[in-house]
């Protein structure tokens, strides 16, 4: 029985994390501690499962289990105890990472990346309860080691079905570079390996692909495929992107790169789920903008993003929209049209709050920047601005004055959105408390974190600079919590 001492501070945390003012109230976060990528996405039996790279022990990347929540509405999310635990002695017993989950002739089934020592190798799980509690195979893992000793990077794993066979892809790097490695296998136990599935090449600058591609996914469209890969450097900001190409003789052939998300490490390690009807569910790890220490200190750290729908674009370009799914959380709503913005005017609105869903309609002259404020202090002490550079074609989130702390990230991210001629611009914003998540023309998007330290930090203002603007159309609604 739990003493009386654990159950006085688990009410303790429970009650400071309830008043914390950068936890979200509509996107999924843990009970408490460390979360990172989502993992092992899965419909079954009508329900929606996610799992999680989770630390129970606090808020840092410690030993990792995969944490479980389920929902029926993509939206309201329900607590499941621990999936995967380290198996003390086992391949898995440093930590159990990042994985997927796939249906296997009716058994819901686990390959996730055990961790041991230095090394990283793939361990497989089944589920005889409807994904309640995992079996570990005793032949774990599945693959002794990489095709190459140097391959000291060897994780995270997406599996689908090809040809009557189980294909797997693994991330990895060859000679410092990123590559993603392609298997196959009859009963998901013993594998093949076919050799490196695409490798990072000098034709993919400007985009730097980074020394090691986590998280590889394949995604099938029509005659097209993508390539999602997370980019992860030592020395350099984390990011994902997708290469649109082509898939034959299990190789990929990029004809194209881009960015997945202009938030850098704030949209990070996706995975997606794909429905029995087809449509394809992608969520990402937003990660803090705060230091170690303060996330230790909140309790909490790590944030699921929204559901996204991944569609591709006539043009060859990936499309990432907000899950329809997510208007059932909007409450009392406020609607303004045609504001007229002069240049290097501001125009203050009768709306506040921190957790939003916004929807802004705006016509730009050619020189003009255009921003929308959030999280504005009456006095402008504190503000982050939104917004759309259409002389530099830029969508942009400047954090320059997002908190007094200048512990957080004060920066500017951002990254090149065009146009068409006659096109107005298009921000769908989600504002909730430190998270602000960004879709722009269904074209680019741009992933967020934000540390106010002043309560009256919840204003809404519009801006334009350089040239006049226009905002056609506004909605505004208040977003209900999930729990």
């Amino acid at each position: 029985m739990p003493s009386e001492t654990h159950d006085t501070a688990d009410i303790a945390l429970h009650d400071k994390l309830r008043r914390d003012p950068h936890r979200p109230v509509y996107h999924f976060v843990p009970q408490s501690n460390w979360m990172n990528d989502p993992n092992g996405l899965i419909q079954w039996n009508g329900v929606y499962h996610m799992f999680y790279q989770y630390n129970p022990h606090g808020a840092f990347h410690g030993t990792i289990h995969w944490g479980h929540a389920t929902s029926r509405d993509l939206v309201h999310w329900e607590h499941q105890p621990v999936a995967l635990a380290p198996t003390p002695g086992g391949p898995d017993a440093d930590g159990c990472w990042s994985g997927c989950a796939v249906d296997d002739n009716g058994t819901p089934t686990l390959i996730y990346t055990g961790v041991h020592g230095k090394a990283q190798r793939p361990c497989l799980a089944t589920s005889t309860d409807d994904l309640l509690t995992w079996q570990k195979y005793a032949g774990n893992p599945i693959i002794a080691a990489p095709p190459d000793p140097a391959m000291t990077d060897f994780r995270d794993h997406w599996v689908w079905r090809e040809d009557g066979m189980w294909h797997m892809i693994i991330g990895s790097s060859i000679n410092g570079v990123g590559t993603v490695l392609l298997y196959r296998s009859h009963n998901l136990r013993v594998w093949e390996c076919l050799g490196p599935l695409h490798t990072a090449t000098a034709e993919q600058e400007p985009l730097y692909t980074g020394q090691i591609w986590e998280c590889p996914q394949l995604l099938f469209f029509d005659q097209q495929a993508a390539l999602v890969i997370s980019v992860w450097d030592r020395h350099r900001l984390l990011y994902t992107a997708a290469m649109v190409g082509t898939y034959q003789n299990h190789r990929f052939t990029p004809e194209s790169i881009e960015r997945l998300d202009y938030g850098d490490k704030h949209f990070y390690a996706p995975q997606t789920l794909i429905e029995p009807g087809g449509r394809k569910l992608m969520w990402g790890w937003i990660q803090e903008g705060r230091p170690e220490q303060a996330q230790r200190d909140a309790g909490w750290s790590g944030v699921m993003s929204l559901p996204r729908v991944v569609s591709m674009h006539p043009d060859g370009v990936l499309s990432l929209t907000p899950a329809p799914e997510l208007q059932a959380l909007r409450q009392s709503r406020t609607h303004l049209d045609n504001i007229d913005l002069a240049r290097g005017s501001m125009h203050s609105l009768e709306v506040h709050g921190d957790a939003l869903e916004i929807i802004v309609e705006a016509e730009l002259e050619a020189t003009a920047t255009f921003g929308l404020v959030v999280r504005r202090s009456p006095g402008g002490e504190e503000q982050t601005v939104i917004g759309y550079d259409a002389a530099a074609k830029r969508l942009f989130l400047d954090r320059h004055q997002a908190s007094c702390d200048d512990d957080t990230a004060l920066d500017v991210q951002g990254g090149e959105l065009v146009l068409h001629v006659g096109e107005p611009l298009r921000l769908h914003v989600f504002l909730d408390r430190s998270v602000i998540e960004v879709f722009a023309n269904e074209r680019a998007c741009l992933t967020s974190r934000v540390y106010p330290t002043r309560a009256d930090s919840n204003g809404l203002a519009l801006v334009a600079e350089g040239g006049a603007a226009r905002v056609t159309t506004m909605d505004v609604w208040w977003m209900a919590a999930i729990a």
